[in-house]
């Protein structure tokens, strides 16, 4: 796989290209027929398949400017569409001149001129250039005239829903972790420097948890405690009994810890029978299931009473899951 962050970074001299064209937030299943279809095409046509990513997300540029929140990083981003056959990631930096673009303008410069076009993969929903002006068959008019073909794929339809980012968004707020799984085909995830958290004795209660430095634009799942795996991304050695790049049993905390008046949410991670000093480690932590909601507790004994069961069940939903977590790359 090979990361290009903005279309002038692009290679001239790359050769021809299949290119799909979106935000891609997540790489979903939806996102994947994008990706599939680029990636037939470019192995019958001997090219390359070329996965162009908007970042940051066009609404953050136009209307109010408010975007939503993030499923992925760029690299995971990156991952999944190598997964998915891509050849090429390229990150398009949308800026006000960019969304100012009038269509043809865009398929020129970009398309034509930077990444060598001969076939274009988008969904039906896609809109492109000035006021979102360009559509599919704009897109498949302008390819008549600068010389490349455009294939417009249907949404994916699941359940009586569109298999969409706002859909995984949505099923992640209300805590249906299965839904967003299906829709997304892989584990929803969260990851960033494990620091130091509030203070409040983890480690003297018997669940030492490593607390999650996350980007505050990225979508979490709602407050509660959940089944996952945690894994150090890095590979320097561990101190303790954790290895590097590999995933670990894990019980997940999201909220805000009422039992002590928190203010401020967190992500915390109780890595199961295991003891390893990650402070400062860049970690991820993907969701399996939920455990249960966010709750106060009256005491701290009714607190740990509670605990040793998240931690049972977190064991059942781990061990009965067919969901594996996902390949670090």
């Amino acid at each position: 796989m090979h990361i290009w962050q903005g279309v002038e970074n692009y290679p001239s001299d790359r050769g021809h290209s299949v290119v799909t064209i979106g935000v891609f937030d997540g790489v979903h299943r939806g996102h994947a027929q994008l990706a599939h279809a680029a990636a037939d095409y470019a192995a019958k046509h001997g090219v390359t398949a070329l996965m162009l990513s908007f970042h940051p997300h066009p609404s953050s540029v136009v209307g109010k400017g408010i975007a939503p929140l993030r499923l992925s990083t760029i690299d995971f981003r990156a991952q999944l569409a190598q997964e998915n056959g891509i050849d090429d990631f390229v990150v398009l930096n949308f800026t006000p001149e960019r969304a100012g673009q009038e269509p043809e303008d865009f398929v020129k410069e970009v398309l034509v001129d930077r990444l060598h076009a001969v076939h274009v993969v988008v969904g039906e929903n896609f809109t492109f250039g000035a006021r979102a002006a360009g559509a599919p068959e704009t897109l498949a008019t302008l390819g008549e005239k600068y010389g490349f073909t455009t294939e417009i794929v249907p949404l994916l339809q699941e359940d009586g829903h569109t298999v969409s980012s706002t859909f995984i968004r949505q099923s992640l707020t209300e805590s249906r972790i299965q839904d967003a799984i299906k829709a997304l085909g892989h584990l929803p995830r969260v990851e960033g420097e494990v620091v130091h958290g509030a203070g409040r004795g983890g480690r003297q209660l018997g669940f030492p948890t490593a607390n999650i430095s996350f980007a505050s634009d990225i979508a979490l799942p709602a407050d509660g405690v959940y089944a996952g795996w945690f894994a150090v991304t890095d590979k320097e050695p561990i101190d303790g009994s954790m290895e590097p790049r590999k995933w670990y049993p894990t019980a997940v905390s999201v909220g805000t810890n009422p039992t002590f008046d928190g203010a401020v949410r967190t992500v915390e991670a109780f890595v199961l029978d295991e003891d390893a000093d990650l402070y400062h480690r860049y970690a991820v932590v993907e969701f399996v299931d939920r455990v249960r909601g966010m709750e106060k507790f009256d005491s701290v004994d009714d607190l740990l009473q509670y605990m040793n069961r998240d931690v049972a069940k977190t064991r059942e939903i781990l061990h009965n899951s067919t969901v594996h977590p996902t390949k670090l790359n």
